[in-house]
């Protein structure tokens, strides 16, 4: 969920940097100027995030042996494709620091506050579990299943400007 989430906003930034039309790098076509974005997107999204190569596929449209194929081949496309090297350095170093610059707690307790504060709570009858880590921090919200969409929103919201992960048990 936030994983592709964390895709689509780096296939997003990544038309922005080379020009793209927003949702082209779903396009079907084998043309240099789609494949070379296409193939960055997939192995940024696979360095920084360890986004899931299924996800991956699903939102480029390609199937998964693609998305292994882009990671097997970018050390050689990196060392001998000019083009390849300046997109990637471009979407790597911009991609980079937008997660630099994100918030990250530093224990438990400090999350906790701050999801608390941001109107988050837990429910006295819970039937699932919300999972959030940040950083080293890890806090449980305890949710009935009729609070559950709202409070999974009202989190996301909280959440936006943190280096987060939120995995539902």
């Amino acid at each position: 969920m936030i994983q592709e989430d964390n895709f689509k906003n780096l296939c997003d930034l990544t038309t922005r940097l080379v020009g793209l039309r927003k949702g082209s790098l779903a396009f079907k076509s084998r043309k240099q100027e789609y494949q070379v974005p296409r193939s960055v997107v997939a192995v940024v999204a696979r360095m920084i995030d360890n986004t899931h190569p299924t996800i991956i596929a699903k939102q480029l449209k390609r199937d998964r042996v693609s998305v292994y194929h882009y990671e097997r081949m970018h050390e050689s496309n990196y060392r001998s494709f000019p083009k390849y090297r300046e997109i990637f350095n471009l979407v790597y170093n911009a991609y980079s620091s937008i997660q630099g610059s994100k918030r990250t707690f530093s224990d438990s307790r400090e999350l906790e506050i701050y999801l608390r504060e941001s109107g988050i709570s837990n429910s006295d009858k819970y039937q699932t579990i919300i999972k959030v880590t940040s950083g080293r921090a890890e806090y449980n919200i305890r949710l009935s299943y009729k609070d559950f969409y709202n409070q999974l929103e009202l989190c996301k919201f909280a959440l936006t400007d943190c280096n987060y992960n939120l995995e539902i048990i």
